[in-house]
């Protein structure tokens, strides 16, 4: 009876395990055959592998080949069952040593036999670990990655013969070490103590720090909008554990962790060019993959000149700002991907940038100016918690030689916050005031006497949707929070409600 060589498919997130089992019978010598809906890159895996063992001058079975994965309902693609499909066709003429049934495999072969590597290591590793595996076999250059489950013994393969040797049990591989788990702050180029001015957005990028809210800064050419939004990754609080996993498996899976060699332990920072497509944005591909929104979950999503992004693309966004994740739908089936991201967007007021400017005259003709707003829709200006206007800066400001707050003293108090509402909310998923479901607004975000009054009037005067509502709700917790009160006073709505545009 053929062995059954475990490895894992991927399928979005997260692996499904994958039966390898190779029988010799009838055919051709030196033929291979893979069944199990195999994608290209699989069926291709026959030619690597039957080179990488004439290169290892390994033994080879003299008759036709075939290859099971299985189930055979789920589809498989990517080259990382080169190997399992390898040691499967070896357990053909070769006894080895090893328990097959508590052990995981996965690789790409080169046509020498050397092992490359694979994406979505983490995720193999969470598997092999919820199933009660005891070993993983991997390219070095995921050991690393995949090493972060501890109680998996990880085995880095360099080549096949030294796996062969190993199972063998002539020449042992070393297992990977234990990694030590690092708590980093960014080194960054840019600090909040080198602008100048513009208090109130700094104040806008405090509190969108402090409680995950989107921000989008509007202003002339040359204000500094796109200098504040540079500063923000030395003001992001420090990740969790729990928060850097989740952030390592979506950068694995989509083949963005290489050269990084484990945990990655700051908070991503995105800013596409604004010719993104919609589906680098989103995510999506035949084989769906994790898009930007994805890849800063966690951390911040900068959207520059905001509204030269195509509309559609825009559009894309409304459902994962609003629940923290996105579906995608392909022939493959259904997936999800996280994407609670901290939405960063900064634009100009019109074509020319000089709309409400006091120094410079607008070129702008009426049909141009509403053409060009017109691109962003109701919706999505909808979903910002804070809108604040940065103006030029007087020159005077410019050669001061005084230098404000260093972005350390600002991530302290952003720290102080994050922790009062990681204690707030230890009994729920979410993390930050942002995504307070509406369910549990009047639970945490209650209002006294006064604060309903003032909230009452300025849904009246601004016209403001029930969204916008809540949105300025959940900012009030948190400026509540930056400043260390238990309740939301009349004071913290107050300056909530000046992020809010005003209605002509």
């Amino acid at each position: 009876m053929p062995l059954k060589i475990l490895t894992a498919a991927l399928i979005g997130l997260d692996a499904e395990i994958v039966e390898v089992e190779a029988d010799a019978g009838g055919g051709d010598f030196g033929q291979i055959s893979i069944v199990g809906l195999p994608d290209a890159a699989v069926s291709e895996a026959k030619e690597r592998v039957k080179s990488a063992l004439r290169h290892c001058g390994l033994v080879y079975p003299r008759r036709k080949i075939t290859v099971n994965l299985a189930p055979a309902d789920l589809k498989k693609h990517g080259p990382s069952y080169d190997l399992p499909i390898a040691v499967s066709i070896l357990t053909l003429k070769n006894n080895f040593t090893i328990d097959f049934s508590t052990a995981l495999f996965a690789g790409e072969l080169s046509l020498s036999g050397e092992v490359r590597p694979i994406n979505g290591a983490l995720s193999l590793a969470l598997k092999a670990e919820s199933l009660g595996l005891k070993t993983l076999f991997v390219p070095t250059e995921n050991a690393a990655e995949a090493k972060l489950i501890k109680n998996l013994t990880v085995f880095p393969v360099k080549n096949l013969t030294e796996l062969i040797q190993h199972l063998q049990n002539k020449k042992m591989i070393s297992a990977a070490p234990n990694n030590k788990i690092k708590f980093m702050i960014p080194e960054t180029e840019f600090d909040l103590s080198q602008i100048k001015g513009q208090e109130k957005a700094k104040r806008a990028l405090e509190i969108a720090a402090a409680g995950g809210h989107n921000l989008l800064l509007f202003g002339p050419p040359g204000a500094g909008k796109t200098l504040l939004a540079k500063t923000i990754p030395s003001i992001l609080p420090r990740l969790s554990l729990n928060e850097m996993l989740e952030i390592t498996k979506i950068y694995s899976v989509a083949g963005q962790l290489k050269n990084h060699g484990g945990l990655l332990a700051t908070r991503p920072f995105r800013a596409p060019h604004h010719s993104a497509s919609g589906i680098s944005l989103v995510g999506g591909g035949a084989w769906p993959r994790p898009g930007e929104i994805s890849l800063a979950h966690r951390g911040v999503l900068f959207l520059d000149e905001f509204p030269e992004f195509s509309r559609l693309t825009l559009e894309n966004l409304r459902q994962p700002l609003e629940d923290g994740e996105i579906s995608i739908n392909r022939a493959a089936g259904c997936l999800k991907f996280p994407a609670k991201f901290m939405l960063l967007a900064a634009m100009n007021p019109c074509p020319c940038g000089y709309l409400g400017d006091k120094e410079r005259v607008c070129r702008c003709d009426v049909k141009q100016i509403a053409s060009y707003q017109k691109r962003l829709s109701g919706p999505i200006i909808d979903r910002f918690d804070l809108q604040v206007a940065v103006p030029r800066v007087h020159w005077s400001k410019l050669i001061s030689v005084n230098s404000g707050e260093s972005s350390k003293a600002w991530r302290l108090r952003i720290e102080a916050a994050r922790k009062i509402q990681s204690q707030r909310f230890k009994k729920w998923s979410f993390l930050t005031n942002a995504e307070i479901p509406g369910r549990l607004i009047k639970d945490y975000c209650s209002l006294n006497p006064a604060g309903q009054e003032l909230i009452g009037a300025a849904v009246e005067r601004l016209k403001l949707s029930a969204r916008a509502y809540f949105r300025v709700l959940k900012v009030a917790r948190t400026i509540a929070d930056l400043g260390n009160e238990e309740n939301i006073l009349p004071g913290h709505l107050a300056e909530a409600l000046q992020y809010r545009p005003q209605q002509e």
